[in-house]
Formats: C-alpha cells, structure tokens, sequence
C-alpha cells in the first residue's frame, strides 16, 4: 500500500472504554488508526465502522494476546505494511484486578506485567525505528497507582510503576527523534467490577476537584501529548482532578 498522508497511530485496548474514545479523539484529528483488540471483537468491529463511515479505509483492526509476545512485532508491522508509515504508539491495554498477598499466583503476575509493563516495552522497541522516520511519539497509559500503591493490588501496582519508569527511560533511549510521555486518569470511569456510591465518593472528596473526570478528558491529554507537545518528553501528565496533590 502506498503510504498515508495522514499520521497513523496504534493503539492497544482500543475497542472499549477510555481506549475506544481516544481512537475516536485521534481519527477526529486526522489520524488513520490500528486498533489492538483482545476478546472485543464486536465492540471492535462496531467502532470500526462507526469510524470509517466518517473517513473509509482509515481503520485497521488487529486480534491479539498481549501475552503472546511474537504478536507484539507482528502487529507493529503489519500496520506499517498497510499504511505506509507509523507516527504514534499508545499504549493503552490493561489489566486491573486485586492480588492480595496470600492469594497471588504466579499467572496473575505474567497476566498483569504483559499487559502493563512488558507488551507496552515490546511494542515501542518494534514501533521505534518507523517512529524515528516520523520524528513521532508514544504515550503510556500510567496511573497514579505507579508510585501510591493501592490495597490489595501489589503485583498491579508493580507493573504500573515499571511502566512509569518505561516513559523517562525510553525518552532518554528515543529522543531526539521520538518523544516518550504518559498519562496518569484520575476518577475518569469506574472499574468493571464497580465500586459503592460511598466508596466512590469518599474518592472524589479526596480530589481537589471534587468531581470524576471523563474519558474524553483522558483522550484530550493523549492527543496533546502525541500532537501539540512538541517540547515535551519523559513527563507523565496527571488528569485526575487534582487527586493526586492529596497523600
């Protein structure tokens, strides 16, 4: 295929949730997307007709097992095969669930390190090189439970914070070409597995803003970060409403 004259991005856990509105955000800007997609296969395939209704041929949808690792540089390359070129990476796929001490398996560890920590290493090492032609970038879906570690989820919270240091290691080992940056939600959208009305306002009243946040605020950051941050590498953007300013 000859190549897009449009940037192209990546992204993985695109069909549902925060990540299927930031591939809204991004085809809204002008960008052709590849979606990664795990066991959504119908969210996938309604999201990428909704998109390319609006634009034909600008969505590629990709099935796989983050945890499959020869998938990862598979992936990678078959986007740039079919549309020329690559320009940005997010990553986006994640699992969540608790592993309390006592309870933790070693599955639970592989599950949650593949999908925080090591598929989103493997997948930049891949993009890197078509990524340099483009002087493009990456952003890293982090969280705030990088560095504060929640209850119950040791093995999650691990994860999460080698991805953090992922974002200041790899914008040292890209840069000048590619610039490297994370987003860190806040209350954006509650987890599957729901939480109380009481607990989920003792959270917002731990937040400056007193109030939960939305997808779209999350998929704004990330447009940001991979668009209009042109001197901006090796940070991670917190959008959680100020929760992070309270210990």
């Amino acid at each position: 295929m000859t190549e897009s004259q449009s940037p192209v991005a990546f992204i993985s856990g695109g069909a549902k949730r925060v990540g299927r509105v930031i591939a809204r955000t991004l085809h809204a800007a002008g960008y052709q997307l590849a979606i990664h997609y795990r066991a959504s296969k119908r969210e996938a395939l309604s999201l990428a007709d909704e998109l390319e209704s609006a634009r034909p041929r600008s969505v590629l949808l990709l099935e796989a097992d983050l945890g499959e690792s020869a998938r990862l540089a598979e992936m990678i390359e078959r986007s740039v095969a079919h549309f020329g070129r690559l320009d940005a990476l997010v990553n986006n796929a994640s699992s969540f669930y608790p592993t309390p001490i006592g309870q933790a398996a070693e599955a639970h560890w592989n599950d949650l390190f593949a999908s925080n920590a090591k598929a989103p290493f493997f997948l930049a090492q891949a993009a890197a090189p078509y990524l340099r032609r483009q002087r493009g970038a990456i952003v890293n879906l982090v969280d705030i439970y990088a560095d504060r570690p929640l209850a119950e989820h040791p093995i999650y919270c691990m994860a999460k914070a080698a991805n953090a240091m992922m974002v200041k290691s790899l914008a040292r080992e890209l840069g000048p070409e590619v610039r490297v940056n994370g987003v860190a939600p806040g209350a954006v959208m509650w987890p599957e597995a729901g939480k109380t009305s009481a607990e989920q306002k003792a959270l917002l009243q731990r937040t400056a803003l007193k109030r939960a946040g939305s997808a779209e605020d999350v998929a704004e950051a990330v447009l940001f970060l991979l668009r209009d941050a042109r001197y901006v590498t090796g940070q991670i953007l917190a959008v959680d409403g100020g929760r992070s300013v309270y210990i």
